[in-house]
């Protein structure tokens, strides 16, 4: 008898498979939701996947899926930093899970959790300039909605990552402050 009988070797193909399923940031995230930016996300996959490997247009794909996880990662990282400094180090792993089953907590809040939402896209950077705003982030505001801590994450926010001046601005204050 030739069989294999060791139970890790397939664990590499395993890992590379659970990598092309999954849709947010890391391997083995069970967190994922299906929102507009994972679809995009799983169409790139399934369009590399069906073409060559050694073609250019597969190393395209193949960097522009690594460039929007690592995205990904960073505005995860930023929105955790801000929760970490603002007392939530044990909680923020969970206030930023967001799965299919993840419901917001008061239909009243929508509202104000989008509001808070686009605030924090317009008038910071915690998001990239090129970031679409996800669903996700809607969960995790009403979440902090329910807790009393909305402001004080966008004020932290707003601090921490503030929405630099366009470089226009920079040169009309140049200019009128060469003029006084």
């Amino acid at each position: 008898m030739l069989g294999n009988n060791n139970p890790y070797a397939s664990f590499g193909a395993t890992l590379a498979r659970d990598e092309e399923q999954n849709l947010w940031s890391t391997p083995h995230d069970v967190t994922h939701t299906e929102a507009d930016d994972d679809r995009v996300l799983y169409n790139m996959i399934v369009g590399r996947s069906q073409l060559d490997k050694d073609s250019e247009e597969w190393q395209k794909l193949n960097y522009d899926i690594y460039t929007l996880r690592q995205t990904r990662k960073e505005v995860r990282s930023r929105w955790k930093h801000i929760l970490e400094d603002l007392g939530f180090q044990k909680e923020a792993d969970s206030l930023l899970s967001v799965t299919k089953l993840s419901i917001i907590s008061d239909s009243q809040n929508m509202g104000k959790a989008r509001d808070i939402l686009l605030k924090l896209s317009e008038e910071t950077n915690i998001f990239p300039t090129s970031w679409q705003l996800s669903e996700r982030y809607l969960f995790v505001v009403d979440r902090l909605i329910a807790l009393d801590a909305a402001d004080e994450f966008f004020k932290m926010a707003s601090v921490v990552y503030p929405k630099r001046a366009s470089v226009e601005r920079v040169d009309e204050k140049q200019v009128s402050a060469g003029m006084a």
